[in-house]
């Protein structure tokens, strides 16, 4: 099954590296694709666990749109991008 998510604050394959190691540490979770430029997330899944998926990005720093972005969510992005743009070079 698949899942789709339009999210805040998502930048660069930096940020798109860490979703998608913070999505396959969730139980049901697949597989994991990340649309940079429409700031789309693609999960599929075994079962349904969309309220698990979008608490965990939120966790990350990015929210689901229409959900409260505030500024930590941000701050957590930014730091989440640095922490994937570091690892994806490894």
């Amino acid at each position: 099954m698949k899942a789709e998510f339009y999210i805040e604050n998502l930048k660069c394959g930096g940020c798109a590296s860490t979703i998608k190691k913070g999505m396959l540490d969730l139980d049901g979770v697949t597989e994991t694709m990340v649309d940079v430029e429409n700031s789309l997330v693609s999960v599929e899944v075994s079962q349904d666990i969309s309220e698990e998926i979008k608490e965990k990005l939120s966790k990350l720093g990015y929210p689901v749109v229409g959900d409260k972005n505030t500024v930590l969510h941000k701050a957590k992005s930014f730091v989440s991008c640095a922490v994937g743009r570091v690892t994806k070079e490894e």
